[in-house]
């Protein structure tokens, strides 16, 4: 048996329109996120989801509130949480985004690493091969743990899921499919 898994990034916030990376700051959607979000009710419409969980901060379960809410329900887990970057939570985009691979292993200073994302990850991973199995789920979150699902389930290298990241080539699409075996 196999968990199916749809992974959704939350739409667009305040912080993004102004080029900061928000990391564990709880900022709102911005117009445009809200439009997205809702623009993507209709993409999805005829997908069957289980169950929707989203990270515990306000941009993703706004997100998932939008696009799933009275049709499946939505449940927030903490571990699904964008990297926190420490000091540099809600800073320039330019300052922070050039130190995300310089810390896959190395943590933020007074934040975390891109490897304890993953550990937060595979523990979630974990939860839903046990709880699950054979269920299709819908994730709202965020771009770390995003990438550590491309290391976990597909096997990438972090320095590769960084390298393929569909953000540096802007390559939205409504729905990212995981097997998790």
């Amino acid at each position: 048996m196999v968990v199916k898994i749809t992974y959704f990034v939350h739409g667009t916030t305040t912080d993004n329109e102004k080029d900061i990376s928000s990391g564990w700051s709880d900022v709102e959607l911005s117009e445009v996120g809200i439009q997205q979000s809702m623009k993507l009710k209709d993409q999805v419409k005829g997908k069957h989801f289980d169950v929707v969980f989203c990270s515990d901060l306000k941009r993703t379960i706004h997100s998932a509130e939008l696009t799933f809410k009275g049709e499946v329900k939505i449940i927030p887990d903490n571990r699904l949480r964008e990297c926190n970057y420490g000091k540099y939570n809600g800073q320039p985009s330019e300052i922070v985004e050039p130190l995300q691979e310089e810390n896959i292993t190395k943590r933020f200073p007074e934040g975390e690493s891109y490897e304890d994302v993953k550990i937060r990850i595979h523990d979630f991973l974990a939860f839903l091969k046990k709880n699950y199995e054979g269920k299709h789920i819908a994730i709202v979150a965020h771009k770390a743990p995003q990438l550590a699902l491309d290391v976990l389930i597909k096997n990438k290298t972090w320095e590769q899921a960084f390298a393929d990241d569909w953000r540096k080539r802007k390559a939205w699409q409504p729905g990212w499919e995981y097997i998790l075996q």
